[in-house]
C-alpha cells in the first residue's frame, strides 16, 4: 500500500434549519475549491441566538484531503 499524507483544515458552516445542513454547507463550499476531500469530522456544535431564539445552527468541521505537495 502506498503511503499518503493528508492535510486537515477547520471549517465553520451555518444554517437556519439544522446542524446537518450547516455541516453539509461547509463541506459543499470547501469542495468547490479543495480537491480530494476524504473525511469530515464534527468537532463542535453551537447556535447563534437573537432575543432568546435560535437564529442559526453552527458546526465546526475538520476536513481532510490528500496532500499533493509541490
Amino acid at each position: 500500500m502506498a503511503e499518503s499524507v493528508y492535510k486537515i483544515i477547520e471549517l465553520v458552516g451555518s444554517s437556519s434549519n439544522s446542524w446537518e445542513e450547516a455541516a453539509k454547507n461547509a463541506v459543499d463550499e470547501a469542495g468547490k475549491t479543495v480537491k480530494n476531500l476524504r473525511i469530515a469530522e464534527i468537532t463542535k456544535l453551537d447556535m447563534r441566538l437573537e432575543n432568546g431564539k435560535v437564529e442559526a445552527f453552527r458546526v465546526r468541521v475538520n476536513v481532510s484531503f490528500k496532500y499533493q505537495g509541490t
